[in-house]
């Protein structure tokens, strides 16, 4: 290879960087996992070290993610995509054995691996932000009504295989993540309030579908804002518990021991995953919710900063659809756990026991940090225009 040769390849490969942002991110992901280990703690200690390997494990594997060039990533998005989304049907087969899917509580969620449960719901949040920033990437996309039905019609297929099985919460997610990235990418104005009000309409249309227990909690969270507690202790029970909860944790919580019998007395459902909000809100109070709130911020600074460092498109669209997607999750999950939401069975990410939502969520982490240690190779390309012409 000639030098002149070798020294244009040079300018066309990125560089690591040993001081990054992408620590911001790590130092969030780390303290919200010890935050959730503790709190699951509380009522359910063997869940608690097995919350804490699995965290070790997912750790391990945003390591390595973490090292995966950009290329291979943007090179496999099409192909998680669609690999996800036949996963999704799969799911929905009649006459699947229960030993390979298994409902619970009516939902199919879940492929049976033996030695532990997938859900591929989880790892088709990352593949749909990764084909949506393949294919935001280039300008006749995002600057064309045409290129943003595209991204709408990306969004759609998940959204309506995940409320099938039925998973309200996670179909909610791909909304702001596909907003978040339209504007990321640049998109006109115009088109972008066009694109908004067809997502909400299309979200909305797919309601008659939802199962009548899930139009249970939109009616009994109605009921509650207008003062009425029919619904108590029928659909009702599980926001009214965590309430009652949260209410008594007051300013600086009541400590672990009394934490974990008022749990038991109250007998609140689920108080491990997707209520643990309520334990940390119980034990904590008013200081830990804060608390735990301002780690999510230290993490989306951390994020969102990690994508103005980039000017190729790839990698500052995916770490603005993973940041938003991380921070949407956390927010619909305290809402509905204070009872400014319909109940979803949304995980807190990082700190609600899980499998493969929390190994998921440190894949997240992984890519950012990844996409955060890298500098732009000195021949990329500004990727993203915002002003309204052309």
């Amino acid at each position: 290879m000639s030098l002149r040769t070798r020294s244009t390849r040079q300018l066309h490969l990125s560089k690591t960087r040993k001081v990054h942002v992408g620590w911001i991110v790590l130092l969030g992901a780390l303290l919200l996992t010890l935050l959730g280990v503790e709190a699951i703690d509380t009522t359910r200690p063997s869940t608690a070290s097995r919350q804490l390997a699995l965290g070790i494990v997912g750790f391990g594997i945003a390591f390595v993610v973490a090292f995966v060039p950009q290329k291979r990533l943007r090179q496999a998005s099409w192909w998680l995509y669609v690999g996800g989304l036949l996963l999704l049907v799969f799911l929905l087969i009649p006459g699947v054995p229960d030993s390979i899917v298994h409902p619970r509580n009516g939902a199919r969620r879940w492929i049976n691996l033996g030695v532990t449960d997938f859900q591929p719901s989880e790892l088709l949040k990352i593949a749909f932000v990764l084909a949506l920033a393949s294919h935001l990437r280039y300008k006749e996309h995002y600057r064309k009504f045409s290129g943003l039905l595209v991204a709408l019609c990306v969004a759609l297929p998940p959204m309506f295989l995940i409320l099938i099985e039925p998973d309200l919460g996670t179909a909610m997610l791909f909304i702001p993540s596909l907003i978040a990235m339209l504007i990321a990418a640049g998109a006109k104005y115009r088109h972008l309030v066009s694109i908004a009000l067809l997502a909400i309409i299309a979200a909305a249309s797919m309601y008659p579908i939802l199962k009548p227990h899930q139009k249970d909690r939109i009616h009994a969270l109605i009921a509650q804002v207008q003062g009425d507690n029919r619904f108590e202790q029928t659909i009702g029970y599980q926001g009214a518990r965590a309430m009652t909860l949260i209410g008594a944790g007051q300013v600086a919580g009541v400590g672990k021991q009394e934490a974990a019998e008022l749990l038991r007395a109250n007998h609140l459902p689920e108080e491990h995953n997707d209520m643990v909000f309520a334990v940390i809100c119980l034990r904590w109070g008013l200081l830990g919710a804060l608390g735990t709130w301002l780690l999510y911020v230290i993490l989306g600074i951390g994020g969102i900063a990690a994508s103005l460092g980039c000017k190729d498109p790839f990698p500052r669209l995916v770490a603005v659809g993973l940041t938003t997607m991380l921070l949407a999750q956390m927010v619909i999950n305290s809402a509905m756990t204070i009872g400014l939401a319909p109940i979803t069975g949304l995980t807190l990410p990082f700190i609600s026991a899980g499998g493969s939502s929390l190994v998921v969520v440190w894949l997240m982490a992984g890519i950012l940090f990844g996409i955060a240690m890298r500098r732009d190779p000195l021949m990329t390309r500004e990727g993203f225009s915002f002003t309204d012409k052309g």
